[in-house]
């Protein structure tokens, strides 16, 4: 079970926005489904909400029950004064300009959600989890809690060709930028995707959680089959080991190519294998030895190795964990 409310608003009567909605949309669709068109998350795509009660309401609904996944995206202004910051809201006066950060944290971290996904695209939004609470100095985020913010506590969010830049990227990390080799994104990878298109001169990214593990905010079709990555172990019996390549693994090296060939030729079960070993070095799983191309390794006999990515995933797929 996995859930998300997706809020947007442009409609402010001081200082209205233009391309909040339109984030929202984009990120109602980028969630829903999985790059292989499965269902993700069952989302409520909420824009202009008018009132800081609707908000609230909302936002209780989202982080009730026990979800597997709770995440909350908002797109709209953001505001802070001496007392805390905010998400405003078009109702808005002085001294109650919507729903406060402390009120949605504390509604995260009361959640019975596996994992609670916090976004949000506004201004100053990095003063989420650096609040006071209950006395203390800076905010307390329970376990599962997950905040992913467009900017610092003292940054404005910037809005570049109808979308907010961090949604932007954002978007592109979900389409599979910021997928692994397997194809999971996380708001790990995320947050790293973001970190390094934005420099040090522009907006910063803010990233705090409380979690034991990563929980995959979307999937998207690996570049690599995954049966061929779990074929690793067949083929290092070890993680250090080397895999003895020769000219029977080239599959060009064959007489019914019309060119040189050099015993032994091409054969069936090892030119299978070599595409695979290739498919593997694409994804910087393998590396030739001694050699810079895996073709010339082959036609020279020399060997191939896992990377040291590789043997992670050799690691991964021996305790059977991918």
């Amino acid at each position: 079970m996995r859930k998300a409310l997706i809020v947007g608003i442009d409609d402010y009567t001081q200082c209205p926005l233009h391309g909040c909605c339109n984030d929202a949309e984009h990120m109602a669709q980028a969630l829903s489904c999985n790059g292989d068109g499965s269902p993700n998350f069952a989302v409520k795509l909420q824009k202009n909400v008018s009132t800081k009660a609707h908000l609230r309401k909302l936002i209780e609904e989202c982080f009730s029950g026990d979800a597997d996944v709770a995440l909350f995206y908002y797109s709209g202004h953001g505001h802070i004064d001496n007392v805390g910051g905010y998400l405003v809201t078009p109702d808005f006066g002085a001294h109650d300009y919507g729903v406060s950060l402390q009120e949605v944290l504390n509604i995260a971290n009361d959640s019975q959600c596996k994992d609670k996904i916090i976004i949000l695209d506004s201004c100053y939004s990095g003063f989420m989890g650096s609040i006071s609470s209950s006395g203390q100095a800076t905010a307390v985020i329970n376990e599962g809690v997950t905040i992913l913010t467009a900017s610092r506590s003292t940054e404005t969010s910037v809005e570049l060709n109808g979308h907010g830049l961090f949604t932007s990227l954002l978007l592109e990390a979900l389409k599979g930028g910021a997928a692994d080799i397997t194809g999971h994104i996380t708001p790990g990878g995320i947050y790293a995707y973001i970190d390094k298109a934005l420099g040090p001169w522009e907006q910063r990214p803010v990233f705090k959680t409380n979690v034991t593990r990563f929980t995959p905010l979307r999937r998207v079709i690996p570049q690599v089959d995954i049966s061929i990555i779990r074929k690793i172990c067949t083929y290092f019996p070890d993680e250090n080991a080397e895999l003895p390549i020769d000219p029977s693994f080239e599959p060009t090296n064959s007489l019914d190519v019309k060119h040189d060939v050099i015993q032994p030729y091409a054969n069936p079960h090892n030119t299978k294998i070599f595409s695979d070993l290739q498919k593997l070095e694409g994804i910087g799983l393998v590396v030739p030895i001694g050699e810079e191309h895996m073709y010339f390794a082959a036609m020279h006999s020399k060997s191939c190795a896992l990377t040291s990515i590789g043997k992670q995933y050799w690691r991964l797929v021996n305790n059977r964990l991918i």
